[in-house]
């Protein structure tokens, strides 16, 4: 891995989870063990994942850093032959911000890899036990985010365009826009459909809210929640006696479960 050894230095983009340090995937883990530089999102990566780093490596949060000054440090570890272990949250190809600095990694000829991690929605719905997709209700899911101060949303990704979808929405970095989100979702899921506010996930401070679309607002201020949440909104969320998939109907027959054609064998019975 190291160009010491004779290959050439990668930064590594490892998407370090929602929060729980045991959330992180193997291969992040051991990447960030082995790298001698580490440069991690400290606002949004907890100090345990990346205390897995060598005892000698450069760890770095790069919270306060614009984009240069991060870039910086990776020519500086490929000047010493160093990989780099670039530590992002969740998964770093939904908001991660990872474009930018790849763009500039490809100008310098610098290799990188992409290993993902558990995104904060997935992580959210193992947390209030629910699946995102039921049949007959929704089987789709739209990963989306409201304008905000960084960058604006494209018109045609608005959310009185995709909430015509009525799917199961994950709605990111928009906890300061609420009034926006119930105005543009209400004509399509409704004042009573079921919202879930999910705070610092996984985090030992983790909060769940379930509210719906007319209280959400409300609710939030209650609770003084002003970042680092999601909205989950949708009516897979509502107490219901849920429609079986046909993938476990003893009826169904699929090409690991060829019905009618082919039954298991048993050793010895002469078959």
């Amino acid at each position: 891995m190291n160009a010491g050894s004779g290959q050439v230095m990668s930064v590594y983009f490892i998407g370090a989870g929602p929060g729980a340090p045991d959330l992180i995937t193997v291969r992040g883990q051991r990447l960030i063990e082995s790298c001698k530089t580490c440069l991690y999102a400290g606002s949004l990566v907890p100090g345990e994942i990346v205390a897995r780093a060598p005892d000698d490596a450069l760890v770095l949060d790069t919270a306060p850093m614009h984009l240069q000054e991060i870039i910086d440090h990776m020519v500086a570890a490929h000047d010493r032959g160093e990989d780099v272990a670039r530590v992002h949250s969740g998964d770093p190809s939904i908001y991660g911000a990872i474009g930018e600095q790849m763009q500039a990694l490809r100008d310098l000829d610098i290799s990188f890899e992409i290993v993902p991690g558990v995104p904060a929605f997935a992580a959210a719905a193992a947390g209030i036990g629910a699946e995102l997709t039921l049949p007959g209700v929704a089987q789709t899911i739209v990963l989306t985010r409201t304008s905000g101060k960084a960058s604006a949303m494209p018109d045609g990704e608005r959310l009185e365009m995709l909430g015509r979808s009525g799917a199961t929405l994950a709605i990111h970095l928009s906890i300061r826009n609420l009034s926006y989100v119930r105005r543009e979702l209400t004509p399509f899921y409704g004042e009573d459909c079921p919202v879930i506010i999910a705070y610092r996930v996984t985090w030992p401070d983790e909060k769940f809210i379930v509210t719906n679309l007319s209280e959400m607002a409300k609710r939030v201020r209650e609770h003084k929640i002003t970042r680092t949440a999601l909205i989950l909104v949708g009516r897979v969320f509502e107490d219901r006696r849920i429609t079986p998939s046909s993938l476990y109907d003893s009826g169904f027959a699929h090409i690991l479960r060829n019905q009618g054609k082919k039954r298991d064998r048993v050793p010895g019975d002469g078959n």
